[in-house]
């Protein structure tokens, strides 16, 4: 098997902030390598228990290598969307812990060619973390409408032009399907004015096809309603986002969840729940600049943390 190659982002800060202890339950819903998964373990011993989720086969090979001389580890092949379903099997009622989310896609999964994520290598139009699935981003391209196309490019990408390539695309596609990963870049490139760019004319276009492929933004909403109930008082959620609208979302999530009262000003009485998490980084922690020269994708990586209250 090719190697699963993923660098740990932020593996220490994400870990401490846990306050790992033996005889707790924990959570990675993102097992990816096993980085984060393997420290948890080690500070764990000998009575805590972890649970780690992954969709991706190749992932769950390569962690499930590194992994095996642990016994207190439950890999589960399936999405963290379904946390409350996998645990309930598991018969496991809290996590009494800690939580951990690391929101990037691997480097393996960016880089291998056949995943259809990059448009430096030509593949077929793919971008599924969950090569079960049967949406791909094939399909986004091929069938959404000009309108939805445009949406997903303004919303998920934050694209300004997103009306003149989602237009292309569409012109494009009626004379044949647009299949691979450089028919779709080279068609960007020449949606968008001619001016001097920082990143790819195509980035943005990707990232917003891949987020809806993958559904991450709603997933994310989803697992952090689910899960909050599942913790115990005490039990610590470490979340690592990528990209500002996961920022925005966890960071709104947390505030939310802490505030006393979400009310709107006109309203006499509050009927708020009483605040279930309490904010332990007031702002996020980013990489240090050691890590980011090892490592550069790590220069956008946010990390937020919460208490279960």
């Amino acid at each position: 098997m090719e190697e699963f190659k993923h660098y740990t982002v932020m593996r220490n800060e994400a870990v401490d902030a846990l306050n790992c202890e033996s005889g707790k339950i924990y959570v990675d819903c993102t097992l990816g390598s096993g980085g984060h998964s393997e420290l948890i373990l080690s500070r764990i011993q000998p009575d805590g228990k972890l649970i780690s989720f992954d969709v991706d086969e190749d992932a769950i090979k390569a962690a499930s290598k590194r992994l095996e001389h642990y016994e207190n580890l439950i890999i589960v092949k399936d999405s963290y969307t379904n946390i409350k379903k996998v645990l309930q099997r598991l018969g496991i009622e809290k996590i009494s812990g800690g939580v951990l989310l690391d929101l990037g896609a691997s480097y393996h999964q960016l880089t291998k060619q056949e995943r259809g994520f990059s448009f430096s290598k030509d593949a077929k139009l793919d971008m599924r973390f969950n090569q079960d699935a049967g949406f791909s981003a094939y399909d986004v391209v091929n069938s959404y409408s000009e309108k939805e196309l445009v949406r997903i490019f303004s919303e998920y990408g934050e694209e300004r032009f997103s009306k003149r390539i989602a237009k292309k695309i569409v012109e494009k596609r009626s004379e044949k399907p647009i299949e691979t990963t450089l028919e779709l870049a080279e068609l960007v490139l020449g949606a968008v004015p001619k001016i001097k760019h920082k990143i790819h004319p195509a980035t943005r276009v990707f990232q917003a096809i891949r987020i809806e492929v993958n559904q991450e933004l709603n997933n994310v909403k989803k697992v952090l309603e689910d899960i909050i109930p599942l913790m115990s008082i005490g039990a610590i959620i470490s979340v690592i986002s990528f990209h500002s609208l996961e920022d925005r979302l966890v960071k709104n999530f947390f505030k939310q969840k802490a505030a006393r009262c979400n009310c709107p000003p006109n309203k006499a009485i509050c009927d708020c729940p009483p605040s279930s998490l309490k904010i332990v980084t007031k702002k996020p922690v980013c990489a240090d600049e050691k890590e980011i020269r090892e490592n550069p994708p790590s220069r956008s990586a946010k990390l937020r943390v919460a208490q279960r209250i």
